[in-house]
């Protein structure tokens, strides 16, 4: 090992980073002296996600055959071994990160503390590299990065058996390596001295600049001495962020026309400074272009559709923006990524726009009078572009995203008495969203979907199943005007209608049956065994210890006066010729079509099962820890797949 690099090309991807690479490599081979943890920091935009990338690929058995290793500074290298756990945190929760841990490393475990019990009870040291915790959760405003950190991070950096390298902001990354014994965890921030790369920038911009990668032929381009000037001034300038030598470049190879490479000036150092000077440049007010990308600052998930820039950049700015977008890719395009998205059962796709780097959106947000009085307006003009006022027919952004810009915006909860947003818009964004808000604002139907959104999640369940099991939980929670307008207003075909819910609580069995009355047909009822002494309950049996609860069937009537011992249940040979068939699972019930043997309807549950009973007329009776229902099954030409 050596400390020169003077011998040795850089690492192709990152085109430097020696030091860096160096302590990474020590904490991969675990040298002696080595921390256990490593806390890869580094201000937005300062290269950390471009060194993690390059370092990975030298942990990746079948990726390091593609690299000159024999060439490359050997002290940068480490050693050949399986590559490491490599969980990214992008777009996830916390939760969703610790079980994918879970299974990968294929442990029994069924709560958070037994995966780190498990974890810590392995024979071998573990590797885990985490990036993207930035960019962790799928609602920007709701926290996850901190909650991934505390929650996730924390624990396995105190695990030791396990060996962490996570790519944290600042202000987190202090936080987590703060909390260990000293020398278990080293902090490389990037944007320090010891880690800083100017040799790299330079290179970075000479590559950016060059026509062979790409770059138009320009005088400042084809020119070999001419382009190493300018990419040594873009360096100079760039201070230690390789994102404002990108832009740098980005700015100037998109806008050539009247730029001195000699004039220095033209060049930023800093992200701010890239954007003000390009805007400057063409003409342009620097505050028109931060309005222009505004909308994407704030936007969520993987970008904007393009259809909606000029509607949003609108509102955000008080103002028609529309002139501004029509001519406004010159200006805006250096900072701006397009992305081909395929449409949502349609032919054809459709366009997305992101800002190129989610520094960039820092810095427009920091530049805001007022974030929350922006997403408000945002949020308005989403609200205004669902057609009809009905979720069925929003575009997908607007539908699923709507409430990550509510939240910021603070007008969350009274966005969340709408069943139909309930039940079309994704779950994941939703619940996240719904989760961020405090307990004691959300209103009643907002608690009932964050209580069934597990399920929503869990299943990737379609919209009607969505609908079919929100519905039922609103009766259970005494909504049924809910109930009733999933039913009336979204037009969907429900697999069933839940007749009622009964919230009483130690029912052990149901069965359906009939009571014979003086006149008339027989009346459906249902029968819950439950504890004795609950109020309505009719003891039977010798000893006192439980009862029945007579419930009607089709009717939301307990009926406290009916004799237990006259009532009829249905003969084996009823059941059998009824159409209708019935299975149970520990968390699921699926009623099945005889004739055809197709599900016609599959009820799930986020608490068990303790019993059910189908009547030969096809009303479905459950009974769990909170109580029991009855649904009315819908017949077999409107089936909903299990």
């Amino acid at each position: 090992m050596t400390g020169s690099t003077e011998d040795y090309p850089p690492h192709p991807h990152i085109g430097g980073r020696t030091a860096a690479l160096r302590a990474l490599a020590a904490w991969r081979a675990a040298a002696p002296g080595a921390p256990r943890v490593v806390v890869l920091t580094g201000g937005s935009g300062s290269g950390r996600s471009r060194l993690l990338t390059g370092f990975l690929m030298l942990c990746e058995p079948d990726y390091r055959k593609r690299l000159p290793l024999d060439a490359m500074d050997p002290s940068t290298v480490p050693p050949d071994l399986p590559a490491p756990a490599v969980p990214a945190a992008d777009g996830l929760t916390a939760a969703q990160l610790l079980w994918l841990l879970a299974d990968h490393f294929e442990l029994n475990a069924d709560s958070t503390a037994q995966v780190y019990a498990e974890l810590a009870a392995l024979d071998e040291p573990v590797t885990v590299v985490v990036p993207d915790v930035d960019r962790a959760g799928p609602v920007r405003a709701a926290g996850e990065p901190a909650r991934l950190v505390r929650e996730v991070l924390a624990p396995l950096a105190t695990t030791e058996t396990v060996r962490l390298l996570a790519e944290v902001p600042r202000p987190l990354a202090a936080e987590l390596a703060g909390g260990l014994p000293p020398g278990t965890a080293q902090v490389i921030d990037l944007d320090e001295p010891q880690w800083a790369d100017p040799e790299g920038l330079v290179l970075h911009a000479q590559v950016a600049l060059s026509p062979e990668f790409g770059a138009p032929e320009l005088p400042f381009t084809v020119d070999p001495a001419a382009r190493l000037a300018l990419a040594a001034a873009i360096g100079r300038r760039a201070g230690t962020s390789p994102l404002v030598v990108q832009l740098a470049v980005n700015c100037l190879l998109m806008a050539p026309e009247g730029f001195d490479p000699a004039d220095e000036r033209h060049l930023p150092t800093s992200l701010g400074e890239a954007l003000d000077l390009h805007a400057r440049r063409l003409g342009a007010d620097p505050q028109t272009l931060r309005l222009l990308l505004a909308p994407l600052a704030l936007a969520e998930a993987d970008g904007m559709p393009v259809h909606l820039w000029a509607r949003l950049a609108s509102a955000v700015a008080g103002q028609d923006m529309g002139q501004a977008i029509a001519g406004g890719m010159l200006l805006a395009g250096p900072f701006v990524q397009p992305e081909e998205q395929e449409a949502e059962g349609a032919d054809g796709g459709r366009t997305l726009l992101r800002l190129m780097h989610p520094a960039i959106g820092d810095e427009i947000r920091a530049g805001l009078p007022n974030v929350r009085a922006a997403q408000t307006q945002i949020a308005m003009a989403l609200l205004k572009a669902v057609p009809e006022q009905d979720w069925s027919k929003a575009d997908p952004y607007v539908r699923d995203h709507i409430a990550g810009h509510t939240l910021e915006a603070g007008l969350l909860p009274q966005l969340l008495t709408d069943p139909g947003l309930f039940v079309h818009a994704d779950p994941v964004p939703l619940r996240a969203a719904v989760e961020a808000v405090p307990a004691d604002e959300l209103g009643a139907p907002a608690r009932t979907y964050l209580r069934t959104a597990p399920l929503l999640t869990r299943t990737q369940a379609p919209a009607v199943l969505r609908a079919a099991l929100l519905e039922t939980a609103f009766v259970e929670d005494g909504l049924y005007e809910y109930a009733d307008a999933i039913h009336g207003r979204l037009g969907l075909d429900l697999p069933w209608r839940t007749l009622w819910s009964l919230p009483v609580p130690g029912v052990s069995a149901v069965t359906v049956g009939s009571l014979p009355q003086p006149e008339g047909p027989a009346a459906p009822v249902a029968v819950l065994v439950v504890p004795a002494g609950t109020p309505g309950a009719q003891p039977v049996g010798e000893g006192g210890g439980s009862a029945v609860l007579v419930h009607g069937l089709l009717q939301p009537d307990q009926l406290p006066d009916a004799d237990p011992g006259r009532i009829l249940r249905p003969s084996e040979d009823e059941r059998a010729a009824a159409p209708l068939g019935l299975s149970r699972g520990a968390d699921y019930l699926r009623v099945w079509d005889r004739a055809s043997q197709e599900v016609v309807a599959a009820l799930i549950s986020d608490v068990p099962f303790i019993s059910a009973d189908l009547s030969p007329d096809g009303i479905l009776v459950v009974a769990t820890e909170r109580g029991a229902k009855a649904l009315r099954i819908r017949p077999a030409d409107a089936a909903i797949a299990s």
